[in-house]
């Protein structure tokens, strides 16, 4: 049975999903924006590094997708289990907050493959945790499983090429 709350309390809720994952995409854009037209374009990359215009789309979508799936996910659990879905939650957030100021804000890109790869398995952990709780919510973040995962690969070779 999931936890008694007001409609006040889940308003609140939702809007601190989002505005918390608002504010890892506005930071990290600015930061990413800041080096994506300069030092970014003096990396060698792998032939599969995708066209620098997919990375906006992509993201926007999978920071709706992750506010989406947390709220859902809080809303539908009980008491004692909010505590474990807000933190995993939080975890894998703060972790792809993270990598953007490691990778692009700092230039960091052999520590920003470590951040990635423990944010992989941070968000796997969160869909583990998300998923006796509100199944929609795990499967939200699939996705962001499967870009992740991708990203590292191309962290690696960025890594490896410079």
């Amino acid at each position: 049975m999931p936890a008694e709350t007001t409609r006040r309390d889940t308003l609140i809720a939702l809007a601190g999903f989002v505005g918390a994952t608002l504010f890892v995409y506005v930071v990290s854009g600015l930061v990413t924006a800041s080096s994506v037209g300069g030092w970014y374009q003096t990396l060698n990359r792998p032939p599969f590094n995708p066209p620098d215009w997919i990375f906006a789309p992509v993201w926007s979508a999978l920071y709706l997708t992750i506010a989406a799936a947390g709220w859902l996910a809080w809303r539908r659990a009980r008491n004692h289990q909010r505590r474990r879905v807000v933190t995993a939650w939080g975890l894998q957030l703060t972790l792809n907050f993270l990598w953007s100021l490691l990778f692009f804000g700092l230039h960091w890109v052999g520590i920003a493959l470590v951040d990635i790869v423990l944010l992989w398995a941070a968000i796997i952990w969160t869909i583990v945790v998300f998923w006796p709780v509100q199944r929609m919510a795990a499967l939200l973040l699939i996705p962001y499983a499967a870009w992740v995962g991708f990203a590292i690969a191309l962290n690696a070779a960025i890594w490896m090429l410079n």
